[in-house]
């Protein structure tokens, strides 16, 4: 009996040994398999629906939102929004600076054609130039300058003021962009259901009754 106690737990934890290195493996052949430094390359959500609830809450195509990151930017939550129809929008401050990184994402495309024709930042009536930069558009205009980068039905877009934000740090940022896992989605958007406000507390009323005037008239008026 007791050399079969000790044999039994070596037999049943062999199965699990193996299944536990087949998906170590398997975990590391998807991030050996993961592209980087281009836009929408990170893990998608894992709570999808999740997303889904939070961007429609406030108006949002759930595949317009993006988030990025750059080194010194804190998330401004109360500029998170819509843009245009059903587009996203969020900024990014720098708290040494107070430099800002504007975050947008809306249907479309740009091309060599039309680069031109789309103001940076949207001022419109300023000139606009465009420079090819790998999958990217680097733009500049009105006093700012911008990253675009086409996706299928839509462009991401990241800009800045061109004194406030160097070109490295902008590319950067753009080059960072990518869909919120659920983290990020929790951080990034505000809660489909928001919690209901809690009664304001009067101190001036009486403990018993509603607290209306008393109009009793005594004898005699």
């Amino acid at each position: 009996m007791n050399r079969h106690a000790r044999v039994l737990p070596v037999l049943l934890l062999a199965p699990l040994l193996l299944t536990a290195c087949g998906s170590e493996k398997a975990s590391s052949t998807s991030e050996a398999g993961r592209p980087s430094g281009s836009p929408g390359t990170a893990a998608p959500a894992t709570d999808a629906g999740e997303l889904e609830a939070r961007a429609q809450a406030m108006g949002v195509a759930p595949e317009l939102v993006y988030v990025t990151e750059a080194p010194g930017f804190t998330l401004a939550q109360q500029s998170v929004g819509v843009l245009g129809d059903d587009g996203f929008s969020a900024t990014w401050v720098d708290g040494d600076t107070n430099a800002l990184l504007r975050l947008a994402v809306d249907r479309g495309t740009i091309t060599a054609d039309t680069c031109p024709q789309q103001p940076v930042g949207d001022m419109s009536g300023e000139h606009t130039t465009c420079e090819r930069d790998g999958d990217a558009w680097y733009r500049t205009g009105a006093g700012r300058h911008e990253y675009a980068l086409p996706e299928k039905g839509h462009v991401v877009r990241v800009s800045a003021e061109t004194d406030a934000v160097p070109r490295d740090v902008l590319r950067a940022a753009a080059l960072a962009a990518h869909r919120p896992d659920a983290a990020e989605t929790d951080r990034l958007l505000p809660s489909a259901d928001p919690a209901p406000a809690s009664p304001v507390e009067r101190g001036d009323l009486p403990r018993y009754g509603d607290g209306a005037p008393d109009n009793h008239v005594d004898v005699g008026g």
